[in-house]
């Protein structure tokens, strides 16, 4: 299986707009699939890819209101690479080299792997246990340390999340690919 975990920064880096405004540029994405609760579902047919994506909630403490980026987190689904559901997380600041990215799903606990302002999932196996995580929580928090040695928390509802992975899932399956490619 081949990990396209950068070229997924790249990507979400694009839909940055999306997230600020919360509302989807069409240059971005080409086909919105839906909204669900906090999460919106996007497929891009020049990839194709088709990933759920939502904006971190507010910052709740005064220290979190720094922010270097607009963080989110994506699922995204490359179906010409075999890529199912891998967690891309655009964390609010630049990172500190060489340390630890804590991810908490309800009582579950993942060490992530990242840099810059990004964190993913380490291998293919942790993707399926986060998500598996996400279906059955409320809440999910990503920790990490900042660039300045600053500890910091981005925080997101799962509301709507799995139904949002399902969609993004659905909506490059084969068929909905061809139909899709039919259309235009």
């Amino acid at each position: 299986m081949i990990s396209i975990r950068p070229a997924l920064a790249i990507v979400a880096i694009a839909v940055t707009g999306f997230i600020a405004a919360a509302t989807p540029p069409a240059v971005f994405a080409r086909d919105s699939l839906g909204v669900y609760a906090d999460w919106a579902v996007f497929r891009d047919m020049n990839v194709p890819r088709c990933y759920a994506i939502a904006r971190a909630n507010p910052p709740v403490r005064e220290s979190e209101k720094q922010r270097d980026y607009t963080p989110y987190i994506s699922i995204g689904t490359w179906p010409e690479r075999s890529v199912r559901n891998q967690l891309h997380l655009r964390l609010s600041r630049k990172l500190a080299p060489n340390r630890q990215i804590r991810l908490a799903i309800g009582s579950r606990r993942f060490n992530l792997t990242g840099g810059g302002g990004d964190a993913w999932a380490q291998n293919p196996a942790m993707d399926a246990a986060i998500i598996a995580a996400m279906r059955s929580a409320t809440r999910l928090s990503v920790t990490a340390t900042d660039a300045s040695g600053k500890r910091f928390t981005n925080r997101y509802t799962l509301e709507g999340a799995a139904t949002a992975i399902d969609a993004a899932t659905l909506g490059c399956s084969p068929r909905s690919l061809q139909q899709a490619q039919s259309q235009n």
